[in-house]
């Protein structure tokens, strides 16, 4: 019976992001040396990375640090499980988890590198948890946060480590440039952007995906940190339709409002 293997144009998002199986990335590499449109999808792919990372970079609230360890201070470790003791708690069978992959390193060697992407959001999500405890934030609004966290980050992951994953830039006509990385086999796609125009409280920016069956809200984009938006993770996308930008009052609109300030064919 013959193995099924991908084409290796396919292969380009995965590449970026250091999520191939070392097969595929050997067998990948050999086809990169010759392919100048590899080359270059690579190289967008990487800049769009390397800019949603950066919008999702955020500066701790003053005192965090000191306060969390303290709290890790004064909480015992756990003891040695034994026949007859009870298993922890679900929160803290999460940060162990999370924290037992990290000190294991990068998995080089596992087939898909996407679990590890996966993991890296639930350590993210738990560590959400420990600021939440050590903060005093109610145990049921850390779990909710917890689960909402661990889906956004979850589909963000699986957009960008798509086989299909596909980089396009643009420039908005009030002013700043976005990337967007998206996915069909996803049907979904991950929007960051920088430089973009500050806008009063009264205003907001909302995407949209427009099509032949009309205009629907896809998100709206958080304020800009240090320059940068994003990311955003917009789902739901169907053939022929595309990726719109507009300036609509604070909270959102059903429907545009106002002209796009940046339209995309997706």
């Amino acid at each position: 019976m013959r193995t099924h293997r991908p084409e290796p144009h396919t292969l380009a998002g995965a590449y970026a992001l250091d999520a191939l199986t070392r097969a595929d990335q050997a067998r990948f590499e050999r086809h990169l040396a010759r392919c100048q449109q590899c080359a270059a999808e690579i190289s967008g792919l990487r800049e769009a990375t390397a800019r949603l990372a950066l919008a999702a970079a955020a500066e701790p609230p003053a005192g965090v640090t000191q306060r969390a360890l303290a709290a890790a201070a004064r909480t015992r470790q756990l003891p040695p499980l034994t026949p007859g003791t009870p298993p922890p708690s679900p929160h803290r069978r999460l940060a162990a988890a999370a924290f037992a992959g990290l000190a294991a390193g990068a998995p080089g060697g596992s087939p898909f590198r996407r679990r590890w992407l996966t993991r890296v959001a639930f350590v993210i999500a738990a560590a959400m948890v420990i600021l939440a405890a050590a903060l005093g934030v109610a145990t049921h609004s850390a779990q909710r946060q917890l689960q909402q966290d661990h889906v956004h980050s979850a589909g963000i992951a699986a957009v960008l480590t798509a086989r299909d994953a596909t980089m396009i830039s643009a420039r908005v006509s009030t002013g700043g440039t976005v990337s967007v990385v998206m996915s069909g086999r996803e049907h979904a796609l991950v929007f960051a952007a920088a430089g973009l125009r500050a806008l009063p409280s009264t205003s907001c920016y909302e995407l949209w995906l427009m099509g032949p069956g009309g205009d629907r809200p896809a998100a709206m984009l958080p304020v800009p940190r240090h320059g940068m938006t994003g990311p955003v993770l917009a789902s739901g996308l169907k053939p022929g339709e595309r990726l719109g930008l507009t300036i609509e009052p604070a909270g959102g609109s059903p429907h545009p409002t106002t002209r796009t300030v940046l339209q995309i064919a997706l």
